[in-house]
C-alpha cells in the first residue's frame, strides 16, 4: 500500500499503538480493570498505595504504604518565584521538572523513581497553593498516607477521616486509564530514553488542557449556571440546542456508564457534609440523562468520571482551580508505571505522517 492509501485516524482513533499489561478500559461494557481487578471493588477495599504498588509492581500488597515526600529546598525557592496567580498546573509542572534537575534523574525509568517521584508531587502542589495564600508551607508527615498528607500539608491540620478516604478514593479512580492523551505523551517522552521527570511533565502539559483534565471544575461552574434543580432541565436543554458540551457526559472511549463515576458516586454518597451539593448534582445527573437521551438516541452519552469527581473533590474542600492539578496527583501513579512498560518495551515511538503540502517547486526568482 502506498502512502496515498494508507488510512489515517485523526487523533489515532481507533489504531493499536502499542500494548499495555495496565489497564483494561472496556468502553462497550463499562468495565475498567487494574491488572485485572475491576475498579469497583479496588476502590471499596483498597488503598491508593496498594494501587500504585500494583501498577508499579503486578503485586497487590495488602501492606503497602506512601506518603508525601519532601520538597527539595531548590524547588521550593523555585516555587516561590512563580506567581501567585498562576495556573497550579504551571507550578506542578514547574516543580516536576526543578526536581529531576535537583534529583539527576536519568534513564531507564525505575520503580524507585516512580516512588519518589509520586510522593514529592503532592506536598509539591501543597507548596503552591500555600505560597500563594502568603502561608508558609508545611513538612509532609511520613506517617500519614498521601492524600490525608496532602490535605494536611494543604490546610495546616489533619482532615476528617471521611474526607482522607474520599480523596484517597478519588486518587484510585484516576491512577490509570490506557493510551489516553497525557499518558501517551510520558510514553512518547520515555521511548527517546529521556527521563521519567520529563516524561511526566510532558504528561502534566497535555492534561493541562481543558478537552483532558479540566472538566471536573467546569462541572461545578455548569451546576452553578443553571440555578436551582428546577432550572436545570431548560439551561441543559439551551446548551445542548446551541451545539455546546455538557460537562461530565460523554467519553471518548465509554459508550456506557463510566466505573469510575459509579464507584466515585458511592464514595460521594459517604460524605454526608456534602448533601446538599450532592443532592443537586444526582437530581441534574437524572435530568441530563434523560435530555441526552432524547437528542442523540442512537449515540449512548452516559455520565463520566468528571461528574462524581467534581462531587468528592467539592466535598473534600479543595478549591475547583486545584482539580486539575489534583486530578494530575492521581494519575502519577498511572504515568510512571506507564514509563516503566515502555522502558521496558524499549521501542522508538515515531509515526508515519502523511505530507499534503505544495508538490516540488523552485524557489521564486
Amino acid at each position: 500500500m502506498n502512502d496515498a492509501q494508507q488510512a489515517i485516524a485523526p487523533g489515532l482513533k481507533g489504531v493499536v499503538a502499542g500494548e499495555t499489561a495496565l489497564a483494561l478500559v472496556d468502553g462497550g461494557a463499562g468495565r475498567l480493570l487494574y491488572r485485572g481487578y475491576p475498579i469497583g471493588e479496588v476502590v471499596e477495599h483498597g488503598t491508593y498505595a496498594q494501587v500504585a504498588e500494583l501498577l508499579w509492581t503486578d503485586t497487590w500488597d495488602p501492606e503497602a504504604t506512601l506518603a508525601c515526600g519532601p520538597v527539595p529546598a531548590e524547588v521550593l525557592d523555585v516555587l516561590r518565584r512563580i506567581p501567585t496567580h498562576a495556573n497550579a498546573m504551571d507550578a506542578l509542572r514547574t516543580a516536576v521538572s526543578a526536581w529531576g534537575a535537583v534529583h539527576g534523574v536519568l534513564w531507564p525509568p525505575t520503580v524507585e523513581q516512580a516512588r519518589a517521584l509520586t510522593a514529592f508531587a503532592p506536598s509539591a502542589l501543597a507548596a503552591f497553593a500555600r505560597l500563594r495564600e502568603g502561608l508558609e508551607p508545611i513538612e509532609p508527615d511520613p506517617s500519614l498516607g498521601l492524600a490525608e498528607g496532602f490535605l494536611t500539608q494543604l490546610r495546616g491540620a489533619r482532615p476528617d477521616p471521611a474526607a482522607a478516604r474520599a480523596l484517597d478514593a478519588y486518587f484510585m479512580v484516576g491512577a490509570e486509564h490506557g493510551f489516553n492523551a497525557s499518558t501517551f505523551a510520558a510514553r512518547v517522552i520515555v521511548s527517546t530514553h529521556s527521563d521519567m521527570a520529563s516524561a511526566v511533565v510532558g504528561a502534566i502539559g497535555a492534561l493541562k488542557g481543558p478537552w483532558h483534565g479540566g472538566a471536573p471544575a467546569e462541572v461545578v461552574d455548569q451546576l452553578h449556571e443553571m440555578g436551582s434543580i428546577d432550572q436545570a432541565e431548560d439551561w441543559i436543554r439551551g446548551t445542548l440546542a446551541r451545539g455546546e458540551r455538557l460537562m461530565g457526559f460523554g467519553h471518548r472511549v465509554y459508550r456506557a456508564y463510566d466505573p469510575r463515576a459509579a464507584a466515585l458516586r458511592r464514595v460521594a454518597e459517604s460524605q454526608s457534609h456534602a448533601a446538599d451539593w450532592l443532592e443537586k448534582a444526582m437530581a441534574v445527573e437524572e435530568i441530563a440523562l434523560r435530555v441526552l437521551a432524547e437528542f442523540k438516541p442512537d449515540y449512548p452519552i452516559k455520565t463520566n468520571v468528571e461528574y462524581y469527581a467534581a462531587a468528592v473533590l467539592q466535598g473534600v474542600g479543595l478549591p475547583p482551580n486545584l482539580f486539575p492539578a489534583t486530578f494530575a496527583l492521581a494519575r502519577h501513579a498511572g504515568w510512571t508505571a506507564h514509563c516503566l512498560e515502555q522502558g521496558e518495551v524499549d521501542v522508538l515511538i515515531r509515526p508515519d505522517v502523511r505530507y499534503v503540502g505544495p508538490a516540488e517547486r523552485s524557489l521564486p526568482a
